[in-house]
């Protein structure tokens, strides 16, 4: 790849994450259950933020996470993202900017909130999420950065985003751009529901648009309409330059024209919490690839991320992540 400024752009979410500590207790009196995440509205925002007790808050959702790993890793990187001119709207842009992230976005004067994400973690580590997605949702070209994008040599798109008119224009302006200017088109399918209710228009986008393709299991069969992993594995082949595709405990596949390449997971003591464990799959696979590593220490780089976020709670490094590939041996 040419000299770029960025090694990858991501366009994502731009959502706060607000992390406090509860009992059982605080569940049952909000009638949350346990363990799985809800989408709410502003007002029940401010209301449970209200009543929630000290909290840590800092910038979250999904490629702002696989950014923020870039970062941990020593990457140059960029995020692109709708935010208020609000608390949360700065919120989220100090917490990037203080990774080392480059996010120029201005905030939107007017229209919806900042997006947040309420998580209440009680002291089993079970994490109960609460998403206004807020401002975020309003993604639009004019939200893009042309001369960032063109600067980058990864553009990395979010799948959750992929939800409205406008925000696919946005990606396929995105794509046009970073065509232009050499870069490569990765791009996160995110979330099984949101493949379910926009299958054409993602398929579309990765035959004509994405190079790059990051999926799980199950958001990979959906795609497709397979029942098994290995029919999905077949045809993905076909549709774009590079997928990966990830499983769990079964670790990973990368699958490249005529390679099909399997890496295993990387073990960990004990699995706290598995937020964000694609995340920083995706933020490991593209450090290697920016680094002209094989695809297979690629992945196992992705593992090894992966494997060090779900050794705690929460969605971002707690060591760096540079050093550990360095004394896993994989970078020099």
């Amino acid at each position: 790849m040419a000299d770029k400024s960025y090694d990858v752009v991501g366009i994502g979410n731009a959502i706060v994450d607000i992390i406090a500590r509860c009992d059982e207790g605080f569940l049952t009196k909000h009638d949350l259950d346990k363990g799985f995440m809800r989408l709410i509205d502003a007002g029940e925002a401010a209301r449970l933020y209200e009543e929630m007790g000290p909290a840590i808050e800092r910038s979250g959702g999904s490629v702002a996470n696989s950014i923020a790993g870039l970062a941990s890793f020593g990457t140059t990187c960029g995020f692109i993202g709708r935010v208020a001119a609000d608390q949360f709207g700065g919120i989220f842009r100090h917490d990037i900017r203080s990774l080392g992230v480059a996010f120029n976005s201005e905030p939107a004067m007017d229209g919806a909130p900042t997006a947040r994400c309420l998580i209440l973690v009680t002291p089993d580590g079970e994490r109960t999420m609460n998403t206004f997605l807020g401002a975020s949702v309003d993604f639009a070209p004019a939200d893009l950065d042309p001369d960032m994008i063109a600067a980058s040599r990864i553009v990395y798109l979010e799948g959750y985003l992929f939800d409205r008119e406008h925000a696919k224009a946005a990606f396929r302006e995105a794509a046009r751009i970073a065509k232009e200017a050499g870069a490569k088109v990765a791009l996160s399918l995110s979330d099984a529901f949101c493949v379910d209710r926009h299958r054409e228009d993602f398929g579309n986008f990765i035959r004509n648009d994405a190079d790059i393709l990051f999926a799980n299991e199950k958001e990979i069969t959906t795609l497709y309409q397979v029942n098994s992993f290995a029919e999905a594995a077949a045809t993905v082949r076909h549709e774009c330059e590079l997928a990966v595709l990830t499983r769990s405990e079964e670790g990973s596949m990368i699958v490249a024209s005529g390679d099909t390449i399997e890496v295993a997971p990387e073990k960990v003591p004990e699995v706290v919490d598995v937020t964000g464990a694609g995340d920083l799959y995706a933020a490991g696979f593209l450090y290697g690839l920016t680094r002209g590593a094989p695809l297979a220490v690629c992945g196992r780089i992705g593992s090894l991320a992966a494997a060090e976020i779900i050794s705690h709670i929460g969605a971002r490094p707690e060591m760096s992540l540079r050093d550990l590939a360095k004394r896993a041996g994989l970078v020099n």
